[in-house]
């Protein structure tokens, strides 16, 4: 089974990098773009059958490794 799990720093926390990237886009001509918010993609094979199991599973992992979740949100997508 295919997990895909989307990281991203949450609303209300100030994200430095995207602030960065935002302000290198704009010294490069690239006006037009609008706030910038940072995240991390990942996608991950799991040996298990079962969908509850790889749900928990990979829940478990984005609770303690995977995501700060003090400061980031995070959602999965199994296939």
């Amino acid at each position: 089974m295919k997990a895909t799990v989307y990281v991203t720093i949450k609303q209300n926390v100030l994200d430095v990098q995207g602030t960065a990237v935002q302000g290198a886009l704009h010294s490069m001509g690239f006006d037009e773009v609008g706030k910038v918010r940072i995240g991390k993609y990942l996608e991950l094979e799991l040996d298990v059958a079962d969908k509850a199991e790889a749900e928990a599973r990979v829940k478990a992992m984005c609770e303690k490794l995977l995501a700060n979740t003090v400061i980031e949100d995070y959602r999965y997508e199994l296939a």
